[in-house]
C-alpha cells in the first residue's frame, strides 16, 4: 500500500511511519521544505499549496499535522494557530484529495488527527464516539477539525477522525515530561488527583492507525486504552514502573504559571472517560490494557 503521511516528524508521525515501511507499504511524507527524495511531497498549508497530482497512485492519506497543543501558554495569538494549523491544513489536504478522486486517480482513504479534547471535561461520564462534544476551547477546534474533512467527504472519500487520548511514551508527550521528575522521587498527582484520564501506549497507538487504513471504518473513533485512570492512579502507577515514591502532590496554580491558568485546566485538570467502543467492537487487539504493563513496556525503550 502507498501512504502519504503529514507530520510525520513528530512523534505519532515518525513512529507511524517506521510501523509503515516495517511491514512493507511505501511511505509519501509531507513536508514544508523543498523535497529531497522522490517519496517526499512538498505541501505549504499556510499559503493553501498542495498539488492533488501529488497525490496520484498514493491509497491512504494519515494525516496529524498542527501546531503543539502543550508546548506553551495558551495565548490569544498561539490558541488561533492551533486551531488555524488544524483546520487550514486538513482543508487543504481534504480538498486535494477531493479533487484527485473526481479524477479517479487519488487515495480512497483519510485517517486525519483529532483527539479526545472533543468531549470536554466530563467528570466521571462514561463516555463512546456517540457521546455530544463538550465544551472548553480544545471542544471547538476539535469540532472544527473533523468539519474540515468534509469536502473530501463529500467527494466519497473514506474518513475516520482519529480521536486520540495522552499517548504515552517517554520520547515525548506527558510521560516524557514528567518522566524526570519521576526518576528523582518528585513526582506525584497533580491538583486533586481524581481527574480521568484516558491514555494509550503509543505502540497501540500506531497499530491503532494502521487499523483504521485497513478497515473499512469511518466517522469518529476514540484512540484510547481500555482502562482509563485517575491522574493519582496514573502517578502511583508511574513511581512503580520506575521505583520511586510518588506522592508529592503538585497544586494546581504551579503548572498555571508558566502554561496559563485555562491550558491547565482543559489539558491537566479535565476528566474524561473515554471508551474504544469502535475499535474493540471492530476486532482490534490492545498490546497495552493495562496502565503498569504499558509503562513497563514503553520504558524498557529508554
Amino acid at each position: 500500500m502507498d501512504v502519504a503521511v503529514s507530520g510525520s516528524s513528530g512523534l505519532i508521525g515518525g513512529a507511524l511511519c517506521g510501523q509503515l515501511e516495517g511491514r512493507g507499504d511505501t511511505v509519501r511524507r509531507l513536508v514544508r521544505r523543498p523535497p529531497r527524495t522522490p517519496l517526499e511531497i512538498r505541501w505549504e498549508p499556510d499559503r493553501g499549496l498542495l498539488d492533488a497530482g501529488a497525490l496520484d497512485g498514493v491509497d491512504a492519506v494519515v494525516h496529524l499535522a498542527g501546531a503543539g497543543i502543550a508546548s506553551r501558554r495558551w495565548t490569544r495569538s498561539r490558541m488561533d494557530l492551533i486551531l488555524g494549523s488544524r483546520t487550514r491544513g486538513t482543508h487543504l489536504i481534504s480538498s486535494a484529495m477531493a479533487e484527485s478522486s473526481r479524477a479517479g486517480s487519488g487515495p480512497g482513504v483519510l485517517v486525519s488527527g483529532s483527539a479526545i479534547g472533543f468531549y470536554g471535561d466530563r467528570s466521571e461520564e462514561p463516555l463512546d464516539e456517540t457521546s455530544p462534544r463538550g465544551g472548553g476551547f480544545l471542544a471547538d477546534v476539535c469540532v472544527a477539525w473533523e468539519a474540515a474533512t468534509r469536502t473530501a467527504e463529500t467527494a466519497g472519500v473514506r474518513v475516520a477522525h482519529a480521536r486520540t487520548g495522552i499517548v504515552l511514551s517517554p520520547l515525548g508527550g506527558l510521560l516524557g515530561a514528567q518522566l524526570p521528575l519521576f526518576r528523582l522521587g518528585l513526582g506525584g498527582p497533580v491538583g486533586p488527583g481524581t481527574q480521568w484520564m484516558s491514555w494509550i501506549s503509543l505502540r497501540d497507538e500506531v497499530s491503532a492507525l494502521c487499523w483504521l487504513i485497513d478497515n473499512e471504518v469511518c466517522g469518529p473513533v476514540n484512540l484510547v486504552a481500555p482502562e482509563p485512570v485517575t491522574n493519582a492512579g496514573f502517578a502511583a502507577s508511574l513511581g512503580r514502573a520506575v521505583r520511586r515514591p510518588a506522592r508529592l502532590r503538585t497544586p494546581a496554580f504551579v503548572p498555571a504559571v508558566p502554561f496559563g491558568r485555562r491550558l491547565v485546566a482543559e489539558l491537566m485538570l479535565s476528566s474524561a472517560v473515554v471508551h474504544p467502543t469502535v475499535l474493540q467492537e471492530g476486532g482490534f487487539i490492545f498490546a497495552d490494557v493495562c496502565l503498569d504493563d504499558a509503562l513497563r513496556s514503553e520504558l524498557e525503550l529508554t
